[in-house]
């Protein structure tokens, strides 16, 4: 155990720099070089995207001009603010107690929270409905419209 240990005069420190020419490290330049950047004292690390003092890229490129998150069908709301709610007919069925399911009845029952212009919603086809429901104002997909109307609902 005590054979494995290091002996303290074998590791060497750190070269002292800038200590006088008769040091052999630097009385002038101290292992910097001559001239440059990273010659001069105070100089660490380039931060990112520095080019040099040439105008960087990022500065070079124009700015994009409009809204930063912006959706094609959405033009005034961004879609990061967007509620998206998916509405399957099981949670329509188990959840409203009556047939008619519009937005009204749909924040009645807890399924959205509120109907406002940042809202995005959809029922969609999980399993044949039980009962003849009637949706109006909400938007259906293509399957879940055919599956309410062959159960005897309708929708608007």
């Amino acid at each position: 155990m005590i054979h494995t240990l290091i002996s303290p005069k074998i590791s060497k420190g750190g070269v002292q720099v800038g200590r006088g020419i008769g040091s052999g490290h630097g009385g002038h330049t101290t292992g910097r070089g001559t001239k440059g950047q990273k010659s001069r004292s105070g100089y660490s690390r380039v931060r990112r995207g520095f080019e040099g003092g040439q105008m960087p890229l990022s500065r070079r490129l124009p700015n994009l001009r409009g809204q930063s998150r912006g959706s094609r069908n959405t033009p005034n709301y961004a879609t990061h603010n967007l509620k998206h709610y998916v509405l399957k007919i099981s949670d329509i069925e188990n959840n409203l107690e009556g047939v008619a399911v519009n937005i009204e009845t749909l924040v009645e029952a807890g399924l959205i929270r509120t109907f406002s212009k940042k809202l995005s919603m959809k029922i969609v086809f999980d399993q044949e409905p039980t009962k003849a429901l009637e949706v109006s104002g909400v938007p259906t997909s293509k399957s879940a419209k055919e599956a309410i109307e062959k159960a005897g609902g309708k929708v608007e």
